[in-house]
């Protein structure tokens, strides 16, 4: 009976072992951290090398003499390098993606088999102890003999020491994966903010692949046309350069009140106009600003654009927009001297008529440029904002 019993209580020790050695490899594997795959990676790599690549490539054709071959080269390398930013923020997220489902399902697992594990464990010890606190006398009363007291004695101190040394790892496991988890936390946030890159990228990519087809449009695809277009733009932008400066010649004409007529646009050609069309632009306290914080919203034909202030229109309906303020697809193909268009190119198919968009005080203007003289209209609303009326005869 004795014998059994010293035979069960080896092959319940040695299990033990055996079971600790399995869980301390599981607990190991667990933790070991994802890397990325090679392949994700080396195209992560590749993509970023084309992405500086085309950069370069990009700098030396806007180095190079402006002419539309070269500009419309530009704007093709420029639509492809956002292609591949795209593409680069798709694959991170990729990437991001498998890594963090990958850890969110081992963590998963994890907590619930050390929570288990644990709580085995620390019934083993207290089981453990209730053994150990036995008196030596009872222990050698329950022994055959001292060779058997002695193994019975030693197995138990190692039984125990392996538990509290098993329940340590596995608690500093948990910690571990808690940083671990904090970490995917961080890379999940990255995902987030890695969608709002890719969002404005592809926001990007239409938007410029419409300046492509707008420059198309304004040049016709024609050299000569684009170098015509290219010196009138730039005499304009010196003519209103000048303009700011006070050196036009500016007549006062009388009081207006907001809606009031003020002048006509020139049917046509005139000197650094290519058409008919009506040049509006404005200054606050000397500082040039975007016409479309300051114009009431309107659905406008040629172009999707937003108007947010509270400022009738200039022109009566329906209106056409020719060219946006700012970075246009001409501004970009230097058309502005590397400067923005520092207003809105609009035109009506009903009438030429010019209506002032606040009441203030009408001026009559003209400046030299190119070989003519460039006619336009001015108020100055007496609140430190300006507005000019630029290609348009002033109504007297």
């Amino acid at each position: 009976m004795i014998k059994s019993k010293k035979i069960l209580l080896y092959l319940l020790i040695s299990f033990f072992f055996i079971a600790s050695f399995y869980f301390s490899s599981f607990v190991a594997a667990l933790t070991e951290t994802p890397t990325p795959s090679p392949t994700s990676s080396s195209r992560a790599e590749e993509l970023q090398k084309e992405i500086n690549d085309l950069q370069t490539k990009i700098s030396d054709l806007q180095g190079q003499e402006k002419t539309l071959s070269s500009q419309i080269a530009v704007m093709d390398n420029q639509i492809h390098l956002t292609e591949l930013k795209i593409a680069s923020v798709e694959q991170q997220i990729t990437d991001l993606a498998l890594d963090i489902d990958t850890t969110t399902k081992k963590i998963g697992g994890l907590e619930k088999s050390i929570d288990s594990l644990t709580e085995i464990l620390i019934n083993r010890i207290r089981a453990t102890y209730v053994v150990g606190s036995s008196s030596s006398f009872q222990v050698l009363m329950a022994s055959s003999d001292v060779s058997d007291f002695v193994q019975r004695a030693n197995y138990l101190r190692v039984a125990q020491a392996h538990d509290k040394r098993l329940i340590y790892d596995t608690v500093q496991a948990k910690n571990d994966y808690s940083n671990q988890k904090e970490i995917f936390e961080s890379r999940r946030n990255k995902v987030e903010a890695l969608k709002v890159e890719l969002e404005t990228y592809t926001a990007q990519i239409e938007q410029e692949k419409r300046d492509k087809d707008e420059l198309l449009r304004i040049t016709q695809n024609d050299e000569v046309i684009y170098q015509q277009k290219l010196q009138s733009a730039l005499a304009e932008q010196r003519a209103i350069q000048g303009i700011i400066a006070g050196k036009g010649k500016e007549i006062s004409v009388r009081d207006v009140g907001e809606g009031a007529s003020i002048a006509q646009i020139i049917s046509g050609a005139s000197p650094c106009s290519t058409g008919t069309h009506l040049h509006f632009e404005v200054r606050s306290n000397g500082s040039l600003v975007d016409p479309k914080g300051y114009l009431g919203p309107k659905g406008v034909q040629g172009d999707q654009l937003s108007f947010s202030g509270s400022w009738p229109w200039p022109i009566n309906d329906p209106v056409y927009i020719t060219q946006d303020y700012g970075m246009t697809a001409f501004a970009q193909a230097g058309a502005y001297g590397g400067g923005p268009h520092t207003g809105i190119d609009m035109y009506s198919l009903s009438s030429l008529v010019v209506k002032a968009v606040k009441q203030g005080k009408l001026y009559s203007g003209s400046i030299g440029c190119g070989s003519g003289v460039l006619l336009y209209s001015k108020v100055d609303q007496g609140d430190g904002a300006q507005t000019y009326y630029l290609h348009a005869i002033t109504l007297q």
